[in-house]
């Protein structure tokens, strides 16, 4: 959710943009499906590092509150489009593995990393306490609300109409969506960390923002069709289960360029920023994004159920429950980072591992 314009020295990463042109030229040319997948997937990060450019140069120009709405709305853009792509396809359970999967990666990779490497710059790091603790809350709450769907899933599948199973989704999504926009409003009129990510000098102008907001937008919509596409084809050449691209692919590839900021951030001493960026990302995704793809699955042939597998579950709650832990005292140090560094490649190698008819 808190953005900042440091984005703006991840140029370097546009150079991906490359990769693009060479998607569409093998989509055209009926290339092979692992080659489209990863060109596709390497264009998307330098377009969603646009769209958040492009975010805040709009959101210091409207003011904070709108500003604050904006980045609200429009942070992992890329991600809700891909799984909007995947929601068209019908891949459901690659839907699910992504929001656990994007949950798992700011809370157990970006802000393991972040933690480890400014602990090693700068010993012991604070942070504000209070803010940092509520974003645990709110995310242990997240978890619990995410979890009573799928338990009552996997205790009565076969007495549970799928109505009922859909209703109660539904209802849990409007719920969290509630909650996700008192946050925000609290957010804004508390003020704090998301107040320092819009202290700066716009850059571009009001039209030059817009247009590259809506290239970006349009670039991460055809390269989105593309990797989605190629999905299927890709699981069955590489032995990957849909899961561990869900869980760990995915998340990656939409949200790079924010990673980057939340560890440079952190290398700069700025942990309480570094902490806003992980933390409420995570909250986007399962407060917002999430509850969203619920009612855009009404759209589509197979509705979306918020009914993950158990793996799923147990490493959200792992991962809720050592960050809240993390952020409990106001201070990070680089053994914390590296004990959520290790608990992340543990998940993933159990899922890269995990048998799919097993989940």
């Amino acid at each position: 959710m808190a953005r900042t314009f440091e984005l703006k020295k991840l140029a370097s990463l546009n150079t991906l943009l490359l990769f693009g042109v060479i998607a569409v030229a093998l989509r055209l040319s009926d290339g092979d499906d692992v080659a489209i997948f990863a060109a596709s997937a390497l264009a998307i990060i330098p377009l969603a590092g646009l769209i958040g450019q492009a975010t805040e140069e709009i959101a210091a120009r409207v003011g904070p509150q709108l500003g604050g709405l904006l980045n609200a709305t429009l942070g992992n853009a890329a991600e809700l489009i891909i799984t909007i792509f995947a929601l068209k396809e019908g891949l459901l359970e690659l839907v699910r593995a992504s929001i656990i999967g994007s949950v798992l990666g700011n809370l157990l990779l970006v802000m393991g990393l972040a933690i480890f490497l400014g602990g090693l710059r700068h010993g012991i790091q604070g942070f504000e306490r209070r803010q940092a603790s509520m974003n645990a809350t709110l995310l242990i709450l997240a978890f619990m609300a995410l979890a009573i769907p799928s338990l009552f899933d996997h205790t009565f599948v076969e007495n549970l109409a799928f109505e009922s199973e859909l209703l109660l989704s539904e209802g849990i999504a409007l719920i969290l969506i509630a909650l996700y926009a008192a946050n925000i409003v609290y957010s804004l009129l508390r003020g704090g960390a998301a107040d320092e990510a819009h202290h700066h000098e716009p850059q571009w102008s009001m039209p030059t923002a817009l247009g590259v907001l809506a290239f970006a937008t349009v670039g991460i919509v055809v390269m989105s069709e593309f990797l989605v596409g190629t999905v299927e084809p890709v699981v069955e050449q590489l032995g990957w289960s849909e899961l561990f691209v869900g869980v760990i692919i995915v998340p990656i590839i939409g949200n790079v360029a924010e990673h980057l900021v939340a560890v440079q951030v952190a290398l700069k001493n700025r942990m309480e920023l570094s902490m806003a960026i992980a933390l409420g990302s995570s909250l986007q995704i399962a407060l917002f994004v999430a509850p969203v793809l619920v009612f855009v699955s009404l759209l589509f042939e197979k509705k979306l159920i918020l009914a993950f597998t158990l793996p799923e579950i147990i490493a959200l709650a792992a991962a809720s429950y050592v960050a809240a832990l993390v952020a409990e005292d106001g201070e990070s140090n680089w053994l914390e980072g590296l004990m959520l560094l290790a608990v992340y490649v543990i998940v993933a190698l159990a899922f890269f591992l995990l048998p799919e008819a097993h989940v």
